[in-house]
């Protein structure tokens, strides 16, 4: 069931459209990633799904509500952690979450309660009383989760929830996400490290320009664009003979020589036709060294259709 629905929806600074006629559909309940170079409109689309931006044209849906005519509707349902850490250095963890849990209206036991509650999300419990100064960047991070949290929202939206933290504070918080996910919560998930998104998301969503270019489930997402395979191969001998009879396979688009003896085959259904190509090769007097065959991943994707790296 759709829970979030950007229809036409366009932001400008003077001149220049930052976001340029989106349309996108999010589903309860699922975990969506949203992918997009430096400056394709990832964050002011956020900022405007938050309510913190007006769009310049368009609407924005939440549990079928226009939230640009009942702008109650998105505060409530939604959580935003931003990429920047919105805390108060010299107040313990404790006292930011009461201090924020304030600024959504909240009191007494119910306050109580969910501060408890995100205390114990962000695994920091123990940490309660301590000031934010002398917390660790990661530790600052699972904080500031704590307080997208406060107001119990069924969407949370995090931004870059892992910039610049260590190892082990990244796999607290990829925890957080994923089991935050698996008990019913819709998230928009944004971020640099594709490998986050390949582990977490369900669907994704490629943004460049403003535009939104594809959006598709992961693993769909990956043959739909990405058509072919390509194969590592290392051979005892590699003759002119050989390179020859590779094109006249219907199965094999390409080749490329990597190296004296090494050979990168693409070809359609690697995995399908491994075995007849093992035996096209070994019809040429060769023996076959080593072979490997490499699967198009998120970050081919994601190069193919937007011509950029992910962290450019």
């Amino acid at each position: 069931m759709e829970i979030i629905r950007f229809e036409n929806l366009s932001k400008k600074y003077g001149d220049r459209k930052v976001v340029d006629n989106l349309n996108l559909e999010i589903q309860q309940g699922e975990l969506f990633g949203l992918l997009g170079p430096n400056g394709a409109g990832k964050s002011t689309t956020i900022l405007m799904l938050s309510g913190l931006v007006k769009p310049t044209q368009g609407n924005i849906y939440v549990k079928g509500e226009n939230i640009l005519k009942h702008p109650v509707v998105g505060k409530k349902s939604i959580g935003l952690v931003p990429q920047d850490i919105a805390l108060y250095p010299t107040l313990s963890a404790q006292d930011n979450l009461k201090f924020w849990g304030r600024m959504y209206g909240l009191k007494g036991q119910k306050l109580k309660d969910l501060v408890e509650w995100t205390l114990e999300v962000a695994n920091l419990t123990d940490r309660r009383k301590d000031t934010i100064k002398g917390f660790s960047g990661g530790m600052k991070r699972r904080i500031n989760i704590a307080v997208a949290l406060l107001n119990n929202p069924e969407i949370l939206i995090m931004d870059e929830p892992t910039v610049g933290i260590d190892p082990q504070s990244r796999n607290s918080i990829l925890e957080t996400v994923q089991k935050l996910n698996e008990d019913g919560m819709t998230i928009i998930y944004t971020t640099h490290y594709m490998e986050e998104v390949e582990t977490l998301c369900n669907r994704i969503g490629i943004i460049d320009e403003g535009k939104c270019l594809i959006v598709e489930e992961k693993e769909k997402l990956k043959q739909k664009i990405i058509d072919t395979e390509s194969m590592e191969v290392e051979l005892s001998e590699v003759s002119e003979q050989l390179l020859e009879s590779l094109l006249q396979l219907d199965y094999v688009t390409k080749y490329e020589v990597a190296g004296d003896k090494k050979l990168l085959i693409y070809m359609h259904n690697t995995a399908q036709h491994l075995k007849d190509i093992v035996n096209h090769l070994s019809n040429y007097n060769t023996n076959i060294l080593q072979i490997s065959i490499n699967e198009p991943t998120l970050e081919n994707v994601f190069l193919k259709l937007t011509g950029k790296s992910l962290r450019d």
